[in-house]
């Protein structure tokens, strides 16, 4: 199973941005999402390393909560 992590993008150089999600940081490539006005505060899905989907921060809440449970057994 593959799992497109939630995370917000701090900064942004070029095809590559600095994103944090649950106080873990990672380089992540913005190459996939050329055609979209990213800026630092955006929310995107991260698979594998890319950013492939923008998303709002109710979005990426609502995937965290899912996250949390899982990991919490429930």
């Amino acid at each position: 199973m593959c799992l497109g992590i939630p995370m917000q993008i701090q900064s942004i150089d070029g095809f590559n941005a600095h994103c944090e999600a649950k106080g873990v940081s990672r380089e992540v490539s913005l190459f996939m999402m050329q055609e979209e006005n990213l800026q630092p505060g955006d929310f995107v899905v991260v698979h594998v390393g890319y950013a492939i989907q923008k998303i709002t921060p109710q979005e990426a809440q609502t995937a965290w909560e899912l996250y949390d449970q899982m990991l919490a057994g429930e």
